[in-house]
């Protein structure tokens, strides 16, 4: 285990480590989408789920046994999920229709729903300040689905429903990682995740290629690694370091789906990815005075039952 007091004092790696990850899952999605012409949503996350378990056992018997396993929160573990599992068939199945990068770049806003969600469901303040980057970051999306004319495409759908679930994923996440470890909720995830693409066996699966085997397996590692990074990226750096790299998912996205399928992102795309990414970045820099404000606050705050707290 990584002393807490290391955390941050290696921006460098950590945001290699962000850069390196982002790759790796943008990689994962694009090797899934050259699957989806062959086989259904259900068949593929299975499959995927399955061999996701191997990086899971590397890094369970790297940090000591099964014991990093055990389960607290069962109705939250549950719940989360359910969220992944919606999240995962609305992707999935996205891909089937849409350009890698536009799925991407929608998933983008994410950052705006937790945001929008985390008043009610956290009880965290919002000030107005978010609250407009809020607005503003969802300008954003409509500038990159197009709601109206000839150019929208019904199968926007699929990608806006993915984030709304992804983003209730994130919320509940925040709640259950008070009790639970992060190899738990892995594990637990995954294993929901594999049963319900099972359960869609009997709506008919395709036959198994073999050599379609050798990139489920690559799917399996690459996510599995992928977040593996991503965790350590936040283990050695803050995350109003590393999380504006994150949006150099957009560029693996354009270079993969330019270099697999021949797809280049439109210029809407391009245009309201770019508000999206401007205003999680601010909201990000909001939160992370707002911690700063209440951590400079918190040792007044027994003394004084009138702290005023910083709206971000």
């Amino acid at each position: 285990m990584i002393n807490p007091a290391t955390t941050s004092q290696a921006p460098v790696r950590a945001i290699g480590y962000m850069l390196a990850g982002g790759a790796l899952l943008t990689l994962s999605d694009a090797v899934v989408k050259s699957l989806t012409p062959f086989y259904p949503t259900g068949q593929i996350l299975f499959y995927r789920a399955l061999f996701i378990f191997l990086p899971i056992l590397v890094f369970t018997w790297r940090s000591g046994g099964v014991n990093v396993l055990r389960v607290k929160n069962v109705k939250g573990q549950a719940a989360r999920a359910f969220c992944v599992i919606g999240g995962s068939f609305c992707f999935v199945t996205g891909l089937q229709y849409l350009p890698l990068a536009d799925m991407i770049a929608i998933g983008f806003a994410a950052p705006l729903v937790v945001t929008s969600m985390a008043p009610v469901f956290l009880g965290e303040q919002v000030g107005w300040r978010r609250w407009l980057a809020v607005g503003a970051g969802f300008a954003g999306v409509l500038v990159m689905v197009r709601p109206t004319g000839d150019a929208f495409q019904w199968a926007i759908i699929f990608p806006i429903a993915s984030v709304l679930f992804g983003s209730t994923r994130d919320v509940v996440t925040r709640h259950i990682l008070r009790s639970e470890r992060t190899l738990a909720v892995l594990f637990v995830t995954t294993t929901m995740v594999l049963l319900a693409g099972l359960a869609t066996w009997p709506l008919g699966w395709s036959t198994l290629d073999p050599w379609h085997l050798w990139r489920f397996l690559v799917v399996g590692i690459l996510v599995g690694g992928g977040h593996y990074l991503v965790i350590e990226a936040f283990r050695y750096g803050e995350a109003s370091v590393v999380v504006p790299f994150k949006y150099t998912n957009l560029i693996w996205a354009t270079l993969f789906g330019y270099l697999l399928f021949g797809h280049l992102p439109r210029a809407g795309t391009i245009t309201g990815a770019a508000i999206v990414v401007v205003t999680g970045i601010y909201i990000l820099h909001r939160e992370t005075l707002r911690k700063r404000a209440s951590a400079s606050e918190s040792p007044r705050s027994s003394h004084s039952a009138g702290t005023t707290r910083t709206n971000g």
